[in-house]
């Protein structure tokens, strides 16, 4: 009997020991991956499943949001920064509010992380982009879409975090937008 139990709970400790290493990362885990950003005097850390992708002009970096089983098309999120400029945390919440025909707004907000202000809001609707007349070119209109927006009052100046895509693959990544928020440190 001694026989049996000995590779038996051999086996039990093995797989105790490994499953935990095999577990897929799932849609609203809020693990952070290795990549990092910062600007501005702060810093944060980058959800797992999120990747890079190549650089835009007007923003510190864009990150690609994997979509959801039945959304079309991937969302973003992205970090931006303008030295002296880029208006004050509520002219900016307004017009990501205004990017949105038939908005709905929620979680809209003021905290404190890590000694840092920051200033969210939460918009679904119909997306119409970045707008800006004709030096922008018109948006194409998206509908079922979604925008978690952030505000951060960062030493150097307001760092702006905004996420968008299809509102159930925004959904899915609320979790981790709010664990890259989280981490935000000066």
């Amino acid at each position: 009997m001694k026989r049996i139990l000995a590779p038996v709970g051999l086996v039990l400790v093995a797989l105790l020991v490994l499953l935990p290493g095999c577990k897929k990362d799932t849609p609203g885990q809020a693990q952070l991956g290795d990549l990092k950003g910062s600007v501005a005097g702060i810093e944060w850390g980058v959800p797992k499943r999120w990747t890079a992708m190549p650089a835009r002009e007007m923003r510190v970096v864009t990150y690609a949001v994997p979509k959801m089983e039945g959304d079309t098309e991937d969302g973003e999120c992205y970090a931006a920064f303008f030295p002296g400029s880029g208006g004050n945390v509520e002219a900016n919440i307004e017009r990501w509010v205004g990017q949105f025909e038939s908005a709905e707004v929620s979680g809209k907000e003021s905290k404190e992380i890590n000694g840092l202000k920051v200033s969210t809001v939460q918009v679904t609707g119909t997306y119409s982009g970045m707008g800006g007349g004709m030096m922008m070119g018109q948006g194409v209109k998206k509908e079922h879409y979604r925008l978690l927006g952030a505000v951060v009052e960062a030493p150097q100046g307001l760092v702006f975090f905004k996420c968008t895509g299809p509102a159930k693959t925004v959904a899915a990544a609320e979790a981790e937008f709010n664990t890259l928020l989280q981490s935000l440190k000066k």
